[in-house]
Parts: C-alpha cells; sequence; structure tokens
C-alpha cells in the first residue's frame, strides 16, 4: 500500500502526475464524488454545498431523540423516506420495558410522519439500506457512524442527530466541498484474504496520520473486478476507521447483479471514473499483497498481519499491553502476554462474526467452509455467529450453512449489532475476544474497568476467525489453512420477508395516529441561549492522544436511557472521569444560584481575579457553566449524545487541539457547546476557569476572541478560536441549541 500525498489526474485510465497548465477546476468536476454532490446541491453558494439527501437512517439508540428533536422544531411529516431499524436497543431485558417502549414508539411514528419501521432481529441497519435503499448516484444520512455505502454507488454520511432533525424540517446539510483522495486498486486478493483484511490494512496506513480526515474517498482501479460485490462492501464500511467523510467506487455488472437479485434493477447504472479527473491525492492498494489482518486492541488502527504478529508475539502484545494500560489509565489492567502459551502460540477466548461488515452472507459462507470439518473444542474458546438480515438468515438456512456452523460447535444467533458495542456475547474478565465487527475500542466488547471488569479485543476477518476455531482458539491466519480460492456464491433474497413484516408508510403519513411514549422517553430539557460573556470551568481535563465517543458516553447497557437526556447524562465519562458527573453538576448549580440573585464564593473569587487584572466583568450577563478539555475528543460513533449529555449537564463549551471528526463537532455546535480549538492546553487544568469576554459578538460578527485562563488568582490570555463556522452554526451555538434556533 503507498500513500501518495500529491495531486494525481486520471490519464489514460490510469493515475499521473498533474500536467502543467491542467485545468484543476475542471478536473474536480469530472469525479464520481463531485458529480454526485453536485445533483444534492441547491447552487444557492459558491464556496459551500447546501445538501439535501434521498433518504435518512437511524437505529433505537438514536431515532428517538432525533423524533423528538424534530418535532419541537415543527416537523408534521417526513420529508424524504427516513428508515427506522431496531438493531441496537434490540434486547428487551435490560432496564424492564423501556427498549421495546422505543420500539413502539418508532411504529407509530413511522405511521404519523410516514416512515419505514423494521422490526427488531430483522437486519442491521446498513444492511437493510443496502438491500432497499441505496441507489446508484444517491446520498443516505444515518445517525451512525458507518453510515457507507459506497460500493452500491451510494454517498452514505454518517452524523449526530442533529443533522438528520435538520433534514427532517427541510433544512440542508451545510459543508465546504471535501477533498477527493482516489483509491486505486490493483491486483486479486490472495486465497484466505477477505475484506476486513484489506480494511484494517488501509485504517492502519491512514488513520494517524491523518491522510484521509474529513475527505471523500474514490475507488477505482483493475482491482475492483476481482472482488465480489459483498468483499467491497466490506470493505468500504471500514472506511469510517479511516476518519473520512464518505466514500464511492465505480460500478459495475456484479453491482447491477446486486441490485437484481434484490429486485431493484432501475436503482442501478455505471459509475465510472473519467478521464482527466482530478484528485488531492491518491492511495494505491495491491490487493494481491495484502495478508490476513489483526488489529490488536484498543483501536482498529493498531494493524498489523497475523503472520508477522505470530513470529514475535512477545514484542508486539507487550506493545499493545502497554500501550492499552496507558489508555487505560490505571483503573484496570490487561494481560495480553499470558496469552502466549508455552509453545509460543496466541491463544484466543473467543470469536464473533456480527454485523454490517461481518454478518454478511459470503463472509459466513467462507468461514463455514473453513470451519467444516473441524471444530471449536469444549474448553473456554467459543464462537457465535449473527447474520446481518433476515433474507441473508433465511438463504444460510436453505444452504445449510447454518447447520454446517452449529455441527462444528458455533452458536447461530438473529441480526443484531450488540456485539459490535458491548450489549451482547461480553466475554469474561480478562479474556481476549477476535471480532470480525467494526471497532474494538476501550469497553466496547461491554467490560466495565470501573468495576474491575476489563476484556480485549482484536478485530480480524470471518475467515481467519474460523481459521482460529478450527484450532480451538489458537490464533490462525486463514491464509495458512485456505489454498484455493473461493467459490462465487450468490444469495437467494426473499424480498417478501420484508414485505410481510417491514411497515413502509413512506408517502402515508397519517396525522391522526397518536405517538406511543413509555415511561423512559423523555423530552429535551431547555437550554440557555449564549450570553454576552461566558465564565466555564474546566471540571475533566484528557490528555490522551484521542478520546473516542465510546469514552465520553459509554455504549452497552448505558444505550437503554438513550431515550431519556437527563438519566443517560448520569454516564458522561463514566468510563473515563467518574468524577465528572458530580462535578459538572456542582458547576450547574453555581448558575442555578447566579439566576436566582446570588454568587458562589468560588465564583466572586474568579471575578476578583480577573478585575484584579483589568477586565471587566458583569455578572449579570455572563453564564456560568462547565467544560472539557480534551486533545483530540470524537473519534468513532456519531451518537449525538456524547455532546448533549454534556449539554444538559450544563456544559457550554469544549475546549481541545483538534476534533476528531466532523460529526462530533457538528454534534457539539447543534447542543449549543462552542468548540474552541487551542494549542494552549497547559494552561487548562482540571478545575481553572476560563473566561471568554465578548463571546457572543465574537461569535456572530467574527470580532477578535478574548479568553482568559484563571488559576487562583494567576489570569493568563490564551489563544482560542472557534474554527470555521457557517452563518447558520453560528446562530446555532448563540441560541443555544439547535431545537432554539428553530424555535426563534
Amino acid at each position: 500500500m503507498k500513500l501518495h500525498d500529491e495531486a494525481a489526474v486520471l490519464l489514460n485510465g490510469k493515475p499521473a502526475p498533474v500536467p502543467e497548465g491542467f485545468d484543476i477546476a475542471e478536473g474536480r468536476k469530472k469525479t464520481i464524488v463531485s458529480g454526485i454532490l453536485d445533483a444534492h446541491d441547491n447552487h444557492t453558494d459558491e464556496n459551500l454545498l447546501h445538501i439535501t439527501f434521498d433518504s435518512l437512517t437511524s437505529h433505537d439508540i438514536t431515532y428517538v431523540g432525533i423524533i423528538q428533536t424534530a418535532r419541537a422544531s415543527g416537523m408534521e411529516k417526513f420529508p424524504m423516506p427516513y428508515v427506522l431499524t431496531n438493531c441496537h436497543n434490540t434486547l428487551c431485558a435490560v432496564g424492564g420495558t423501556i427498549n421495546e417502549d422505543d420500539h413502539q414508539f418508532a411504529l407509530s411514528a413511522a405511521k404519523k410522519y410516514g416512515g419505514i419501521y423494521v422490526p427488531p432481529c430483522y437486519a442491521v441497519i446498513h444492511s437493510y439500506n443496502r438491500e432497499m435503499m441505496t441507489g446508484c448516484g444517491r446520498m443516505i444520512l444515518g445517525s451512525d457512524s458507518h453510515t457507507r455505502y459506497g460500493a452500491l454507488g451510494t454517498m452514505g454520511v454518517g452524523e449526530g442527530g442533529g443533522e438528520l432533525a435538520k433534514q427532517l424540517v427541510k433544512r440542508t446539510y451545510d459543508m465546504a466541498k471535501p477533498k477527493t483522495v482516489l483509491i486505486w486498486l490493483t491486483g486479486k486478493p490472495k486465497p484466505g484474504v477477505g475484506p476486513h483484511d484489506v480494511a484494517l490494512a488501509l485504517v492502519g496506513a491512514t488513520y494517524a496520520c491523518g491522510f484521509v480526515k474529513n475527505k471523500a474517498l474514490e475507488f477505482a482501479g483493475p482491482g475492483i473486478a476481482n472482488l465480489s460485490q459483498d468483499f467491497r462492501n466490506g470493505i468500504d464500511v471500514m472506511t469510517t476507521e479511516t476518519t473520512c467523510w464518505s466514500s464511492i467506487w465505480e460500478t459495475d455488472e456484479k453491482t447491477e447483479e446486486y441490485y437484481a437479485i434484490r429486485g431493484r434493477t432501475e436503482d442501478y447504472h455505471k459509475l465510472s471514473v473519467q478521464e482527466g479527473a482530478y484528485y488531492d491525492s491518491w492511495i494505491e492498494i495491491d490487493l494481491s499483497s495484502v495478508e490476513s489482518m489483526i488489529a490488536l486492541p484498543m483501536h482498529p488502527s493498531y494493524a498489523i498481519a497475523i503472520n508477522e504478529l505470530k513470529k514475535d508475539p512477545k514484542k508486539y502484545l507487550g506493545e499493545a499491553e502497554e500501550r492499552a494500560n496507558l489508555q487505560l489509565g490505571g483503573k484496570v489492567r490487561i494481560d495480553l502476554l499470558s496469552k502466549i502459551d508455552e509453545d509460543g502460540n496466541i491463544r484466543t477466548d473467543q470469536g464473533i462474526i456480527a454485523g454490517c461488515s461481518g454478518g454478511v452472507y459470503e463472509n459466513i459462507i467462507a468461514a463455514a467452509n473453513i470451519l467444516k470439518g473441524h471444530h471449536v473444542g469444549n474448553d473456554e474458546f467459543k464462537l457465535s455467529v449473527y447474520p446481518d438480515s433476515m433474507p441473508a438468515y433465511k438463504a444460510l438456512a436453505a444452504d445449510g450453512t447454518i447447520a454446517d456452523l452449529i455441527s462444528e460447535g458455533a452458536v447461530f444467533r438473529e441480526a443484531f449489532c450488540g456485539p459490535c458495542f458491548g450489549a451482547g456475547d461480553t466475554p469474561a474478565n480478562g479474556e481476549f475476544s477476535i471480532r470480525h465487527t467494526t471497532r474494538n475500542f476501550p469497553n466496547r466488547e461491554g467490560s466495565k474497568p470501573g468495576e474491575g471488569q476489563m476484556a480485549s479485543v482484536a478485530l480480524m476477518d470471518a475467515r481467519s476467525i474460523a481459521a482460529t476455531a478450527a484450532n480451538q482458539g489458537i490464533l490462525t491466519a486463514a491464509t495458512d489453512l485456505v489454498t484455493e480460492e473461493e467459490g462465487e456464491v450468490k444469495q437467494v433474497f426473499d424480498q417478501s420477508i420484508y414485505e410481510k413484516r417491514v411497515l413502509n408508510a413512506w408517502g402515508k403519513a397519517d396525522a391522526s395516529v397518536e405517538l406511543r411514549f413509555g415511561p423512559n422517553i423523555k423530552d429535551w430539557p431547555e437550554q440557555p441561549s449564549l450570553s454576552d460573556d461566558l465564565l466555564v470551568k474546566i471540571v475533566s481535563h484528557i490528555d490522551d492522544p484521542v478520546t473516542t465517543t465510546d469514552e465520553l458516553i459509554p455504549s452497552g447497557e448505558t444505550s437503554s436511557f438513550r431515550s431519556n437526556p437527563l438519566r443517560l447524562a448520569e454516564f458522561t465519562l463514566s468510563r473515563r472521569d467518574p468524577a465528572y458527573v458530580s462535578e459538572a453538576k456542582a458547576v450547574k448549580q453555581l448558575e442555578d444560584e447566579r439566576t436566582a440573585g446570588s454568587l458562589n464564593e468560588a465564583v466572586v473569587s474568579v471575578y476578583e481575579a480577573l478585575k484584579e487584572a483589568g477586565i471587566a466583568v458583569n455578572p449579570e450577563s455572563t453564564n456560568i457553566a462547565s467544560a472539557i478539555y480534551a486533545k483530540k475528543p470524537g473519534d468513532g460513533s456519531a451518537r449525538e449524545q456524547a455532546a448533549s449529555c454534556q449539554r444538559v449537564l450544563g456544559a457550554a463549551a469544549n475546549f481541545a487541539q483538534e476534533y476528531a471528526t466532523k460529526r462530533y463537532r457538528s454534534n457539539c455546535i447543534n447542543w449549543g457547546i462552542l468548540p474552541f480549538v487551542t494549542e494552549e492546553g497547559e494552561k487548562l487544568p482540571k478545575n481553572s476557569w476560563v473566561f471568554a469576554k465578548n463571546i457572543r459578538e465574537a461569535l456572530l460578527y467574527d470580532t477578535p476572541l478574548e479568553a482568559y485562563a484563571v488559576n487562583g488568582t494567576e489570569v493568563a490570555k490564551i489563544n482560542v478560536s472557534l474554527g470555521a463556522l457557517t452563518d447558520e452554526e453560528k446562530h446555532i451555538l448563540a441560541d443555544g441549541c439547535l431545537i432554539n434556533y428553530y424555535r426563534n
């Protein structure tokens, strides 16, 4: 794999250096990305895109909050198809009735507003959209970060719920035109190599250096023809972990066949790169050079070839163990070196094949073929397989694959995203789990380090997981067992399964239907508008290289409370900084006292220090709020709760060197949290204060920002900025949140 940090033009069917005098502006227009964006833009601004999507999609962790936000903002019916899947909070034993209450809320909302309701266990969010909602040249916006359908000719974008709420009230998705990176594929995967191997190699090469951050990826080249459609989908869904914005692929007869099998031939047309297309940079991937890969704990970018790892397991597992324990901050430790047995083998304890990346038909067929004639054993190692949809489940049952897997000791389950975010098949304390899922962040498998529970997850392709299962848990690369190419497999797709159970009320909104509320479904609490000045207390200071959204608001069992903003907020930063919630509440109490007419002594001392430094203050026009400093927050999920939970606890600002993803920064903006950027994090220790003078004026009128850090009696001016903001984003922040903005 080669990363070329220079522009390229497609000449004579291949990427080439930019010729002298080349018209770059015209070349940019020739990319597939540009054509799709142009077709969805309203063309009211030369510098910004204003996009309306073809359809929306959410799952049962996010749709309640989105619909509640849109209702509060004036929505009367869904203006485009909106798919509501039930694949995350599917288990209804957690929290009593509240998960199923959310499902019933969604069903009533689909009837009332004209949506598409997919029942629990029928499909994971991205598989349903691949099967039923994609189309060449379309764009889909989803409230899940892995909204990626590029291999099917559809640009998928994962964002927080606020961006979907904007679409539901007929507003646009606004952003600067992204840079485009060409992913040039050549060669053919060797036997045993699967889509996760290619994806992990790509993530490992691009994540840490930020090579494709917030950019659009365009996959092309002769290697595409050597990949099945399922294989392409499996690579594409993992592009999220590179931190790119979206993706698109060339399409061909295999894509056409995918649509035809699903009865949607009209949704296919050929997308091809054009001669003279201009790319800001490009990546060359020789598929024949990709090995069976493993991403070690605790990030998909910690990728290494399995056989390279096995050459020196003490070195590589030792490095991973040290890195992970540093990231865990001493609360609990993992012990990867203990997984090396006396013969030098690496022993794993659990295998999972699941979700939008792992649970596709072709992956499960390949895994079953590798495992056939072996068995997982009757010791600690266990294997669970989850199909990605009910049509895939039926096809796997009909062709005998499920029987084959069960015969060798695997457990076959149903369509459910739980293992991907810690709500299903949680391993035992100290175990090492290998998974064909999307992420292996800290606690992603469901352990609770605050309670002394910690397991480890590595990502691998389904083929190598099956090879490891065939060796009863001894880590094994599929390339060591598979010597022949996989035969062509074609799924028999029974669309009637969806026709019989999925409610498709698009275009049939019935305003007379009453929404069905459960006791855990609560409205968003009122939020204050931005005051003239702002005083914030830093209640958490995180110097980790990256802070994930799973650390900002944990996944897993907390998901059941995502329809209850205040109750969910009790989990904010609970696995990274357990003191955050109580300390944020204490600051919120200071603001409550201020609005009641009194100032706490701690606040008075801050104001006295500012006055002593010659800085005028007006307590009556200065909100008091909490804030966090994190070096690089927001990697991972699109869940808006990573920002909204801070907000309902009284936060008004984040300070960071940079934001890991656009989607997290957008979540902050939509919830009225000022996304400050600063290189002076050392001036913002925990319990320090920041006074932002004339912040409302600076925000709305681009006057200079004045910010002062207060530590005891010491006052120091700090350099901060808010980065690029659209006019709408400025007014959302000034109004205090998206709901206030629409209400105003």
